[in-house]
């Protein structure tokens, strides 16, 4: 409507001053309800035919969207595996900070094979001791095999010597037997030895992994015990949050609730605007936007990112080939929006819905001197029908509350 009043002021209105003052044909006489097309069709022609250009002339090079929202994350609160709740820390809603409990499950099974993890390490920590003490054992054994190695010896060497100087004093068979006796002495002693190696080997080597095992154990059976408080993992505020005493949770088909993070959705808005629009929308742009939850107030905003692919023609790998037909909907050009000025979304509520405009800026291409004197004109042109979409989006910004509360009838 407000560029169909524009036009007329350059095309119906010029057609009546011409009727009126060089015709002579008055309004409501000559120039009548009936009579009113014939009079000033050339008017009302120009008229149609210069609004429909000036509406898609501002439409194209100045986008707006009602599809603004000031989109916010959250994050599921989840445990790593299932169990039932034991106690809430948190009521309905609340602000909790980074690592704060939440929800305590029912730990007696991780509390069970903690106790089992601190017996373990106890049990090797004992048999270190019992070791050492085989130790001291072998030392003793080996001290006294090799006393009696030393003996058998000592009475082989006699015999041998007594045998030289007489052979008739001692028998072969007598010999024979000293001998095997050391040799018996002398394989006791190996074996005293080797019991004392093994002892060692196993105070030093054998002990020591057993309890880096134990203590491995040990520390994953508190992780697992850790796990079964949910924690915040970000500062933020718990909303909704009914779990209660005696739930079950799963980390697959319930959670316990959701998180959102301090500050989310309150640092820029999310548009939608038509893919007709792509080739207009470019980073820096200037828009203005007003939402809802803050009425009667223009935000300047700028384009920080515009996202290279529409959402609508995805897909993603599955046992079905993908049929065109189902994207047919027309998806938009998603455009990230960030204040011009800092607090520009101050008292804008995470989630609201909105509506923007964004205006292009042919400054730097009327600037350059290779411009054609037609596209100079063209271009000052769009520049200066941007001003009616900043009056548009003003009007409805103004009537916003009365169509919220009055012609919605949600009332």
């Amino acid at each position: 409507m407000l560029e169909l009043l524009l036009c007329s002021l350059f095309t119906i209105f010029p057609d009546y001053l011409y009727r009126r003052y060089s015709q002579g044909k008055r309004l409501g006489h000559e120039i009548n309800l009936y009579s009113v097309w014939y009079e000033l069709r050339y008017g009302i022609t120009a008229c149609l035919m210069l609004t429909v250009a000036l509406i898609t002339v501002i439409f194209y090079h100045h986008p707006g969207s009602t599809n603004v929202t000031a989109v916010f994350r959250t994050i599921p609160i989840l445990p790593e595996i299932n169990g039932r709740v034991e106690e809430v820390f948190v009521g309905v809603s609340g602000d909790v900070k980074q690592g704060d409990p939440i929800v305590k499950l029912d730990s007696a099974r991780q509390e069970a094979s903690l106790d089992v993890a601190k017996q373990r390490i106890a049990e090797v920590e004992a048999g270190i001791v019992v070791a050492k003490s085989d130790i001291a054992k072998a030392e003793g054994q080996i001290q006294q095999a090799q006393s009696a190695l030393d003996n058998a010896r000592d009475e082989l060497s006699r015999k041998q010597e007594l045998s030289q100087r007489n052979a008739n004093v001692v028998t072969q068979r007598e010999l024979e037997r000293l001998q095997l006796t050391v040799a018996e002495k002398q394989g006791a002693l190996s074996a005293a030895q080797a019991a004392k190696d093994a002892a060692v080997l196993r105070v030093s080597t054998l002990l020591p992994a057993e309890k880096e095992s134990a203590a491995a154990a040990l520390r994953q059976a508190q992780v697992e015990l850790d796990k079964m408080v949910i924690r915040a993992g970000v500062e933020g505020r718990i909303e909704q949050f009914t779990m209660r005493k005696g739930d079950y949770v799963n980390p697959f088909m319930r959670p316990a609730g959701v998180l959102v993070p301090k500050g989310a959705g309150r640092g820029s808005l999310v548009a939608g605007f038509g893919q007709i629009e792509g080739q207009v929308l470019k980073k820096g742009m200037i828009v203005e936007a007003s939402c809802v939850s803050k009425p009667w107030t223009i935000i300047p905003m700028v384009i920080s990112y515009v996202q290279d692919y529409i959402a609508s023609g995805q897909f993603r790998a599955s046992d079905q080939l993908v049929d065109v037909s189902r994207l047919a909907a027309p998806g938009t050009i998603t455009v990230f929006l960030e204040p011009l000025y800092d607090g520009g979304l101050e008292g804008v509520l995470p989630g609201s819905s909105c509506f923007a405009n964004a205006y292009s800026n042919n400054h730097e291409k009327l600037a350059s001197p290779d411009i054609g004197l037609g596209s100079w004109i063209y271009l000052h042109i769009v520049d200066t029908v941007g001003i009616v979409h900043a009056m548009l989006l003003r009007l409805q910004t103004l009537l916003l509350p009365v169509k919220q509360l009055v012609l919605s009838g949600a009332h």
